[in-house]
């Protein structure tokens, strides 16, 4: 009995244990949801919840076309977010994996995943980064059951072929250029840079307690 009820943990076969929360760290259902979600004590992975302000939740929608979007330029504004969170997370340890959510379900959009190489670094960003604001916006911060992005993300989106759009429930993981990926993610990396913290740019205020650019409130 032991070794079924290992077997199915966390599945679709497992009537007390919700899948979903397992599987990518989050579930429509919320606190509503019928299963268990036993958030983990420690994790190498942080889940930011709506840190992204993603341009496409701006979009007005007529007759069911898109409005005209310049993607260049949404683009370029999307990686300079990703550089900016990831050269803030990396003075906290070495930072494996960083992904931007490109769903637009309610649960899901603007969800920011960083795992880092031990438990303790990610633990330790999580609790100096609980309470400060990004971009005026407060971040909600929490440990992740998401080691493992091969099994969360959405394999047809990744190749252009997911029918369910944006609101897939598997992550649509926002991809960077090469050019970035090369320059944050150099091969043999091995321990994050002693160098003194980069210039931040407008992004991050002040924690609780005053310190920053906005207090809280």
């Amino acid at each position: 009995m032991a070794k079924h009820l290992q077997d199915i943990f966390a599945t679709e076969q497992d009537k007390v244990n919700c899948p979903f929360y397992y599987k990518i760290g989050v579930c429509r259902h919320g606190d509503r949801c019928s299963r268990i979600h036993l958030k983990p004590v420690q994790s190498q992975t942080l889940l930011i919840k709506g840190m992204w302000q993603n341009p496409a939740a701006k979009i007005s929608l007529l007759d069911g076309e898109s409005l005209d979007v310049d993607d260049k330029a949404q683009q370029d504004a999307f990686e300079e977010f990703y550089e900016d969170i990831f050269m803030e997370l990396q003075n906290f340890g070495t930072l494996e994996e960083l992904h931007v959510v490109d769903n637009l379900g309610d649960h899901m959009i603007g969800n920011v995943y960083a795992k880092f190489s031990t438990e303790e670094e990610a633990h330790r960003c999580g609790e100096s980064l609980q309470g400060r604001y990004y971009a005026g916006r407060p971040l909600f911060i929490e440990l992740c059951p998401v080691t493992s992005f091969r099994d969360a993300r959405c394999r047809q989106f990744d190749v252009g072929e997911c029918t369910r759009s944006s609101f897939c429930n598997f992550l649509h993981l926002k991809p960077i250029s090469p050019a970035l990926k090369r320059k944050l993610y150099p091969r043999g990396r091995r321990s994050r840079s002693r160098s003194p913290p980069p210039q931040r740019r407008g992004g991050y205020d002040g924690p609780r307690g005053g310190g920053g650019h906005d207090g809280p409130r």
